[in-house]
């Protein structure tokens, strides 16, 4: 490739998109709330928050000196994500804290990105992320989720006009952001029915006696903190002009 092949290329990641239509913002929140809300949806959809979850997990093993062993995504959108290391300690607790808070926090960083209309950009890193994450996939199903869903996203960044790449990534965005927080309710519901005794906050109960409770609790603070201040960001910047319309 010539140098200004990928000077086209480098510019074209980095520059800022025109600014996308004033109701693009509250359109695509409300489909991605139903996305959320509609359970035949979220069912198929819900991959996405568990890619995330379990990167969550992947990403805070690696800061914190755990060997990542594999990853495992399964059909009934549950997952799996093993790491080696001391099974104590403050190394093991962040591994499991990074997996339900990960959705929420990609999210508001999703919508950082989209606040300088970078949103190539945004579509590219999520690329990136996707295939970093596919080298420690360790099963079938796990493999043909993130190809399929690279693919999506790989075909939107580069066939897909800029209305299109606008609405698209506004939408995933505000999915992790809003779905972030389903997954809680979903948790604290299973362990009420005894029906996940090694759920992520029954670990984190054991490894810090902290009742697992107050860690859904900790989980619904965070999820819910962090969609409010991600829907100020995507959709704050619109609100003087739509009340003015």
């Amino acid at each position: 490739m010539s140098i200004d092949g990928v000077t086209s290329i480098w510019d074209e990641l980095f520059s800022a998109q025109p600014d996308p239509p004033a109701l693009l913002a509250l359109i695509t929140a409300l489909v991605a709330l139903v996305a959320v809300a509609v359970r035949p949806v979220w069912r198929i959809a819900r991959n996405a928050v568990t890619i995330a979850h379990e990167g969550g997990h992947a990403l805070a093993a690696l800061l914190t000196g755990r060997r990542l062993r594999g990853i495992r995504l399964e059909f009934d959108t549950s997952g799996l994500t093993l790491s080696a290391g001391r099974p104590t300690g403050p190394g093991m607790i962040f591994t499991l804290l990074g997996g339900y808070i990960a959705p929420s926090l990609v999210g508001l960083a999703g919508a950082w990105i989209l606040g300088g209309n970078r949103i190539t950009l945004l579509l590219w890193l999520a690329i990136v992320l996707l295939l970093l994450m596919l080298i420690n996939i360790r099963n079938l199903f796990g493999v043909i989720s993130l190809l399929v869903t690279g693919a999506i996203v790989f075909a939107v960044s580069w066939y897909a006009s800029p209305e299109v790449q606008a609405a698209f990534a506004y939408t995933g965005v505000w999915f992790l952001l809003i779905g972030g927080v389903r997954p809680v309710g979903e948790l604290q519901k299973l362990r009420r029915r005894g029906r996940m005794p090694e759920s992520d906050a029954d670990q984190l109960a054991h490894l810090t006696r902290v009742p697992a409770v107050m860690w859904v609790g900790f989980f619904y603070l965070v999820t819910i903190a962090v969609l409010v201040v991600g829907a100020f960001m995507l959709a704050g910047q619109w609100l003087p002009e739509l009340s003015a319309s």
